[in-house]
């Protein structure tokens, strides 16, 4: 059975270097799971940190970062597919695949094996649902599942997209485990449903170890700062810019949230620049809180983490996943 090392922990924890020196050492791929690094041109405020892909003067492969253009709403249904793609080709050539970032749900969408319906758009869904305001449209995608983040509501493009998915979901569900969790449903192919508007993506059975990496909550905050001052001073500041003029329109670059929703706000003079600096500095570590909360819910629901806690060198780190992971990689 393959076998798959899976490095997680929250932002500025450093996984990536530890997940780059694993698979320099097993002669492995990195598979990234974030879901702001696939965008191109959102290199410094994704944090896509390419030199840690630089281990001994060897650059470690890495996946499913750079593959859509900024201001498309790539979403967890294609990184389902695209990761069962590259996890294919990566075990085909005997490479050991390393599954490495800090977004749950693409995360467990690998990890969980949840079936997702390919819901075709319908470009007259738009026009049906016209007379139908935003709230009440949030309403209703409320009841068909668990809003675990607010990303789906931020503009009526989104909304729209999302609840027409679940809609069709739904269609396709009724009948069949009517009583299984719609957005949580775990792994089987469905079967026709009466529209033929949907079908279930069968992915892989991967026989994997999850590791956790956890600096300690008052490192990973100092770190959170450092970096974030690097970054402005670095030319994110920038990237931004770039991207706006483009022609990305501000509120697709804000819905991707935290660098890219606070550095739009201060170059769109709606923040000054210490303000931008003090409430994105805040959203982060909020955000690093909120990650390592969906890692200890992922515990409770049965998933096994080896956490691998304090403050050492990426290498005394793979050391000690190593031997974890001797005996099931033999």
């Amino acid at each position: 059975m393959i076998k798959m090392p899976v490095i997680l922990g929250p932002t500025a924890c450093g996984k990536t270097a530890v997940a780059a020196r694993l698979a320099y050492e097993l002669d492995g791929e990195v598979i990234s799971a974030d879901s702001r690094q696939v965008y191109r041109g959102m290199d410094i405020g994704s944090g896509k940190d390419l030199s840690d892909y630089i281990v001994e003067g060897a650059s470690i492969p890495y996946h499913l970062i750079d593959i859509a253009e900024p201001g498309y709403e790539y979403n967890i249904f294609e990184y389902q597919k695209d990761f069962s793609r590259v996890f294919n080709d990566i075990t085909s050539r005997g490479k050991l695949p390393v599954l490495c970032g800090g977004s749950g749900m693409y995360l467990e969408v690998v990890l969980k094996g949840y079936s997702l319906p390919e819901a075709p758009s319908d470009p007259d869904f738009g026009e049906y649902m016209a007379p139908i305001s935003d709230i009440s449209l949030v309403e209703e995608l409320s009841r068909l599942k668990k809003l675990h983040s607010t990303t789906d509501t931020v503009d009526r493009t989104r909304i729209l997209r999302a609840l027409e998915i679940e809609l069709k979901r739904h269609e396709a569900d009724e009948g069949d485990d009517a009583g299984a969790s719609i957005s949580h449903k775990p792994h089987q192919v469905s079967p026709a449903n009466r529209s033929g508007g949907v079908k279930m993506q069968e992915i892989l059975n991967v026989h994997h170890m999850i590791f956790g990496i956890n600096p300690g909550r008052e490192i990973v905050r100092q770190r959170i700062t450092v970096r974030l001052q690097d970054r402005l001073s670095g030319g994110m500041i920038e990237e931004v810019r770039t991207l706006l003029a483009k022609g990305i329109p501000p509120e697709r670059l804000k819905a991707y949230g935290l660098e890219y929703k606070y550095l739009t706000q201060y170059l769109g003079s709606e923040l000054s620049y210490d303000e931008m600096f003090r409430y994105l500095n805040t959203a982060i570590h909020q955000f690093a809180k909120r990650q390592m909360t969906w890692f200890r819910r992922m515990e409770r629901q049965g998933m096994k983490i080896h956490w691998i806690e304090g403050e050492m060198p990426s290498a005394d780190k793979v050391k000690m996943i190593r031997e974890v992971l001797e005996n099931v990689l033999q």
